[in-house]
């Protein structure tokens, strides 16, 4: 295979099949919209209000940072594509949106972690929550994660960007790493096998944390004797329950359905990666804003506010 030297984009071919696609991208558009919006209100009244300056807040803060920055690291691209008609980028966007978007798969896995962790505090010790876990130390974990994370996904740019390119074609709907790395003139399969098994010990191992966190919860609910005290053990964790079934959820499925050789056709597999992408980022606001008391009520006085005002 011969290096071409020419190639300083490439052309964007995952939604060439589809059938009406300008719907397809209204589609995503109004999504993506709504999931700006709507984690862009949660921090913004996480942010305003002092009496939510709470380590759980802090974490929610986070998640709803880093669902904006998945969603927009793939988004946008899509959109142009399937709206405007739009289907090129250049290589370095293309390896900086490849970044990102690991990047925020990661956070995620870490932040919903930091949030079991958080939760396992506040069950076990909660009169000593607020000192094992103070504000200082919420967001020195979060920006330590956030910097083990950057760490870790380096390995993605610098892993490609020493290859030499034969293709300018990518075959799916944005820059991520497998589509890239098909584009150059090397055997794919140890890159390909080496970006699988850093997915799989970061889902499982995050994921085997969050389940030992809740063993350990659920040991503590079933010493408990009082109803009432299991009840509000139950209302600390459910959303934060929510969230990790919205997001592993259909991860797993995906994960499960490309490994056991069940045969998806190209819209069937760009469908369900927009899902996981869209869905939980769409959804984790809208849990934690209802089921969050505090920030229910806060959404309740605003509304009565406007009412008033009206």
């Amino acid at each position: 295979m011969t290096k071409n030297d020419s190639i300083t984009e490439f052309v964007i071919t995952g939604f060439d099949n589809f059938e009406r696609p300008v719907a397809i991208g209204i589609g995503i558009l109004t999504v993506y919209l709504l999931v700006m919006l709507a984690n862009f209100v949660n921090i913004c009244f996480i942010v305003l209000d002092k009496r939510l300056h709470q380590p759980m807040y802090l974490f929610i803060c986070n998640l709803a940072i880093v669902d904006m920055l998945y969603c927009t690291s793939s988004c946008p691209t899509m959109i142009a594509v399937l709206i405007v008609g739009y289907k090129t980028i250049s290589y370095v966007p293309c390896v900086v949106q490849m970044f990102v978007f690991g990047l925020s798969f990661m956070m995620e896995l870490f932040t919903i972690s930091a949030m079991a962790f958080d939760r396992l505090i506040a069950i076990l010790n909660p009169l000593r929550y607020h000192s094992i876990l103070s504000n200082f130390r919420s967001i020195l974990l979060t920006l330590l994660l956030w910097i083990l994370g950057s760490a870790t996904m380096a390995i993605v740019p610098g892993s490609v960007v020493p290859l030499p390119l034969c293709y300018s074609t990518l075959k799916f709907m944005f820059c991520d790493y497998g589509s890239v790395v098909r584009l150059t003139c090397v055997d794919p399969t140890p890159y390909f096998d080496m970006m699988a098994i850093l997915s799989f010990f970061m889902l499982f191992g995050t994921f085997g944390f969050i389940c030992a966190t809740y063993i350990r919860i659920v040991i503590v609910v079933i010493k408990m004797t009082s109803m009432c005290s299991k009840k509000k053990v139950f209302n600390t964790c459910f959303s934060h329950l929510v969230v990790i079934i919205c997001y592993f959820g259909p991860t797993f499925v995906v994960t499960v359905l490309t490994r056991t050789g069940l045969v998806l056709t190209v819209e069937e597999r760009h469908g369900l990666r927009i899902g996981t992408i869209l869905g939980p980022s769409l959804l984790n606001p809208f849990i934690y804003c209802l089921r969050t008391k505090e920030i229910r009520n806060k959404i309740f006085r605003v509304i009565s506010k406007v009412k008033t005002i009206k």
